[in-house]
């Protein structure tokens, strides 16, 4: 009997020390340390320094084949026009590429015939002066292009990091003050950073859907503005206090 008492008595003993463990260690992790979290933004402006143009040559014909070699036909002579004014080869690169059946029109889905096939070839310009996205255009126009899907304005990536870089620098200062002015008005002072977390990023301008009828109707050059970009960071940082 007194045996079973004694090992009664060293469990309940065992189970109070890892109470007592257990406590110690949420008093040490919850309580010795203090914090702040701050939020900070900074933008800033940039001018592209690169641009992407969609440019597609469409054809239609009841033979799919003489709608294919057409079509062949034009984007070749697009691809030598922009590659003889001096648009690097591998600037140029088929995006897209697509055969469609186009129905005549009937009373019921039963009587459906095939009018036509429609296909479609796209071609992506990629251009380090963006100066010549309306000439990129226009000689593609003249060429044999009757669609532009879209016109997009970007920055190389020396560019973006370059703006991003003065934006987090921006944003680190905002969340500092933030930080400074609460820690001042509490009596504490800031002694280290525990934590950090990074965001943000730029979207490029894009121009969707560009109509060319004015470039093919039209002798004057294409007037394409680039517009700016706005590269933006956010951080989150999370500051020890005493």
């Amino acid at each position: 009997m007194m045996r079973r008492i004694v090992l009664i008595s060293a469990a309940l003993l065992l189970v109070f020390m890892a109470a007592v463990g257990s406590a110690a260690a949420l008093s040490l992790d919850g309580s010795t340390e203090r914090v702040i979290h701050a939020s900070g933004s900074g933008t800033v402006i940039g001018t592209p320094d690169r641009a992407q143009v969609s440019l597609a040559i469409e054809i239609e014909n009841p033979e799919v084949k003489v709608a294919q070699q057409e079509n062949a036909a034009r984007m070749t002579t697009v691809i030598d026009a922009l590659v003889a004014a001096g648009i690097p080869r591998d600037a140029l690169k088929t995006t897209g590429y697509s055969i469609y059946p186009v129905y005549a029109d009937s009373k019921s889905p039963e009587e459906q015939k095939i009018r036509t096939y429609r296909v479609t070839n796209t071609l992506t310009v990629t251009l380090h002066d963006v100066s010549r996205t309306g000439e990129v255009i226009d000689i593609a126009v003249a060429n044999g292009i009757n669609q532009a899907s879209s016109i997009q304005f970007m920055l190389s990536d020396e560019q973006a990091q370059v703006l991003r870089t003065e934006a987090l620098k921006k944003a680190v200062a905002s969340a500092r003050a933030d930080a400074d002015t609460v820690a001042s008005a509490l009596g504490v002072r800031i002694t280290n950073i525990m934590d950090v977390d990074i965001g943000g990023g730029y979207t490029p301008v894009l121009y969707d859907n560009y109509m060319v009828g004015n470039a093919m109707k039209s002798a004057a050059p294409t007037p394409i503005q680039p517009g700016d970009v706005t590269v933006s960071a956010t951080i989150s940082v999370t500051y020890l206090i005493r």
